[in-house]
């Protein structure tokens, strides 16, 4: 059973995402008001913390992140392989 629920990695540990809200000066927050999708503060933070996300929500984070960066002025592209160490 290579697959059961024990053998799942679920933590990743902090993501780049953390790091480049930290930098822009930007809080989950930002991230949920900016969303034009259901984005929770709880789903950013376990973003932000490494907690495995589906390939569909790392692309709402991703979309939302963009946004964020928009609103504050500045020039955004963000893909989820910038914010995430893994991808399902």
């Amino acid at each position: 059973m290579e697959d059961s629920a024990e053998n799942v990695q679920r933590d990743f540990g902090p993501q780049p995402l953390d790091r480049f809200l930290e930098e822009y000066g930007l809080s989950n927050r930002d991230l949920v008001e900016a969303s034009t999708e259901q984005l929770t503060h709880k789903q950013v933070q376990r973003a932000r913390k490494g907690r495995r996300l589906t390939r569909n929500m790392q692309e709402k984070v991703a979309r939302a992140y963009a946004a964020a960066l928009v609103e504050k002025g500045m020039e955004a592209v963000a893909s989820p392989d910038q914010l995430f160490t893994y991808r399902p």
